[in-house]
């Protein structure tokens, strides 16, 4: 991955100039971005529809393979197993996948299957289609282009599989929540991701949708941030605000693309 430096002025993109918003930090002109961490559901693409398939999926294996649980624990007897289940094991929370497991293992143990033979190819049956993503339509080439710039690691609070999914090749590593062991917004996962990369904080940017979770967050951990406000919402808080506000990432890939002539001529 290139490890170069990428200057811009802040808050200047192709499509989302006019909804950008003025605060402290993005006062201070140029800034440098040399490594981007990237959230990735509802970023790279929407996650209801997966969501959506993932429940009916998984109980249509329970019914070909497990019938007693498929008819003790339809999908909404089950989301509320889940959620009792979590209620029970906060620590574990930030675990999607660990979560899911216990999740059909109460399931099969109280509907009489075994959970020594059918947790696992259940699990198996829900993450395939959970990694079954369709993305946005901007998401495959801007990736290429940002990916061009400076290195790009994942950082989600998901368990989608990078590998599985098939475009890991644009990223240096991956960094979820499971992983690290807390979630967005707390600040350690971000600085991980920025001591993983060899990057200060102040030297990269992340990106993503959700304001709490991805824009305070980051801002919180001494990183730059990128607001990705696809669906055009108003910014909310008036103390912090997002360096970059983009509506999408060709945006995003643009402004970097728009700090090569600079640096170019800096370093001729």
């Amino acid at each position: 991955m290139p490890q170069q430096s990428v200057s811009a002025q802040a808050l200047t993109c192709s499509d989302a100039g006019s909804r950008s918003q003025a605060g402290a930090r993005s006062q201070v002109g140029a800034f440098p971005v040399r490594a981007i961490t990237l959230d990735l559901d509802d970023t790279l693409w929407p996650f209801a529809p997966i969501g959506a398939r993932v429940e009916a999926v998984l109980h249509a294996w329970l019914a070909a393979n497990c019938p007693r649980t498929a008819a003790r624990f339809p999908v909404a007897a089950m989301r509320e197993l889940r959620d009792r289940l979590n209620a029970q094991h906060p620590h574990l929370v930030h675990d999607f996948s660990t979560m899911r497991r216990m999740t059909l293992e109460a399931a099969m143990r109280e509907a009489g299957d075994d959970p020594d033979v059918h947790v696992e190819p259940a699990f198996e049956a829900f993450f395939a289609e959970r990694n079954r993503v369709e993305f946005y339509p901007d998401t495959l080439p801007a990736l290429a282009r940002l990916a061009a710039r400076v290195p790009l690691a994942a950082l989600s609070n998901g368990n989608a599989d990078l590998a599985r999914i098939g475009v890991d090749r644009h990223f240096s590593f991956q960094l979820g929540a499971r992983e690290h062991g807390a979630p967005k917004p707390s600040a350690s996962i971000f600085l991980a991701a920025c001591e993983r990369l060899g990057i200060e904080p102040a030297h990269v940017l992340h990106v993503g949708d959700d304001i709490g979770m991805d824009v305070l967050g980051a801002a919180q951990a001494g990183l730059r941030t990128c607001w990705l406000n696809r669906d055009g919402y108003d910014w909310p808080h008036a103390d912090v605000v997002p360096d970059l506000h983009m509506t999408s990432l060709t945006a995003l890939a643009d402004w970097l693309d728009a700090a090569r002539p600079a640096l170019d001529t800096a370093a001729a």
